[in-house]
């Protein structure tokens, strides 16, 4: 495969990484009654993050390795916000595995197309509302069309959004 999926690879495999750290936050506010669905999306992101290390590992790569901790886009204090950043990270992390689908081939794409519609459907059901083309830069929440987290966080110098972001300027 080439550099460019191995990079794609890497970046969702660090949006995994992200996405995981978010939902123990997520986990942590979430109102009972939608406690089952963090815990599913978490053990989901998991697996794909294990999988995905495996997928770097067999393309040539060194696995990224997850951060201690990520700041988060915005407070988390509150059930509600916590909603809403389980809807920021399906968005994110779709936002990543489109990239992915479009530079790999054959079964991993397959695979980070999965990924992409299980993100896009997991955004819906956070945000309760859905977006035409996940994961594209049409999606964007603020109507600017920058692509969904592009850099919103003061600092974070994220290139594709996928990251709940750790400051060290790397996409994840």
């Amino acid at each position: 495969m080439s550099a460019g999926t191995r990079k794609a690879a890497q970046a969702a495999l660090a949006a995994e990484h992200a996405a995981v750290y978010g939902y123990g936050v997520v986990g942590g506010r979430v109102a009972e009654g939608r406690r089952a669905e963090a815990v599913a999306a978490y053990h989901a992101h998991r697996a794909r993050r294990d999988a995905l290390t495996r997928t770097v590992r067999g393309l040539g790569g060194e696995p990224v390795a997850a951060q201690a901790a990520y700041a988060l886009p915005f407070a988390v204090p509150d059930p509600a916000a916590a909603v809403r950043l389980a809807a920021v990270l399906e968005d994110r992390v779709a936002g990543v595995y489109s990239d992915l689908v479009r530079a790999a081939e054959g079964p991993l794409r397959r695979e980070a197309a999965d990924a992409l519609r299980e993100a896009a459907v997991r955004a819906v059901r956070w945000r309760g509302s859905g977006v035409a083309f996940p994961g594209l830069v049409e999606r964007s929440a603020d109507g600017t069309g920058a692509k969904a987290g592009t850099a919103t966080n003061a600092g974070s110098g994220a290139k594709n959004g996928a990251d709940v972001t750790n400051g060290s300027g790397a996409a994840h």
